[in-house]
């Protein structure tokens, strides 16, 4: 019981700022010109300066190779994820042009923008590395396999991969960043959070409710981001002696909804990305304090 309280204040911590979003589009605040902006900043200014900040101050040498061993666990299970949603797209007859997203939905979790301040509220600040780690793989199975799938025009250098992967240099040569600039990634990396939710509240706002149905698809989709995903993960963790927490928060990740800012972004049937984001964002409600039950029973 206590594991579920736990993780429904989380989700009402994250829910209190996505109604906020929510309420003030409705209310007439934010252009859909304001919406793009938020999503450019949080994905090219805010994340990649949080990545650098958080792996420089947090990791050294030794900690970041040691961590390293729990890389297996969401390649494995998101490969998986990948083909069992090939599979149901092609059993389903998915449209042509929304296979791509559909599958994206089966092995593509929102680890950071909805991930990370879910693991902070659940695990606190010792989550914070493992969600980087899964991170790592989430986003380069995105750029690497779900782009491709959707055939987007964007390119494939992911501001915060990108400023994943320069805090990772900086750990292994064991250097940090100057005061002032240190301090100035802090401030700009603490707005992720706030933002991304404030985003997610404007799409949901701006959805059609009324072409939210609960067909096959829909469905088939849900049951691939809730439970087909999760499940791969805990196939992969007894052939790996992981860290307890590292596990838990890899399970965590996995069933993490989908969120529809990369699409607003780069292109991409957004209408579609916008209908599972609110279906699996409101799911998230039931599913996350479901496995935190699992993980601490």
């Amino acid at each position: 019981m206590a594991a579920i309280l736990h993780a429904l204040q989380g989700i009402l911590t994250i829910v209190i700022m996505i109604a906020t979003g929510f309420y003030l589009s409705r209310k007439g605040w934010f252009s859909e010109s304001f919406s793009s902006a938020v999503a450019q900043l949080v994905t090219k200014v805010c994340l990649p300066t949080y990545m650098i900040v958080n792996l420089t101050v947090n990791f050294s040498h030794d900690q970041l190779i040691e961590m390293s061993g729990g890389l297996p666990v969401p390649i494995i299970s998101m490969a998986l994820g990948y083909f069992i949603g090939h599979a149901a797209a092609r059993l389903l007859k998915v449209r042509r042009d929304r296979v791509g997203v559909f599958c994206t939905v089966f092995f593509v979790s929102n680890t950071i923008f909805i991930g990370l301040p879910m693991t902070l509220a659940l695990f606190g600040e010792e989550g914070i590395p493992y969600v980087m780690l899964y991170y790592m793989v989430n986003t380069t199975m995105f750029w690497v396999v779900a782009v491709h799938d959707m055939a987007s025009d964007a390119g494939v250098a992911a501001p915060p991969l990108l400023g994943f992967l320069a805090g990772i240099i900086l750990v292994m040569l064991d250097w940090r960043l100057p005061m002032p600039i240190e301090a100035s990634f802090r401030y700009l990396g603490g707005m992720t959070t706030p933002l991304a939710m404030l985003f997610i509240g404007i799409a949901i706002s701006k959805a059609s409710w009324s072409e939210i149905k609960f067909d096959r698809e829909l469905t088939a989709a849900m049951v691939g981001r809730f439970v087909i995903c999760p499940l791969c993960v805990m196939v992969c963790l007894p052939f790996f002696a992981l860290p307890k927490l590292m596990s838990d928060v890899f399970v965590m990740q996995a069933a993490m909804p989908n969120t529809s800012i990369v699409a607003k972004v780069y292109g991409g049937d957004y209408k579609y990305a916008a209908m599972l984001t609110v279906v699996s964002t409101l799911l998230a409600v039931i599913t996350t304090p479901f496995y935190m039950w699992v993980l601490r029973g």
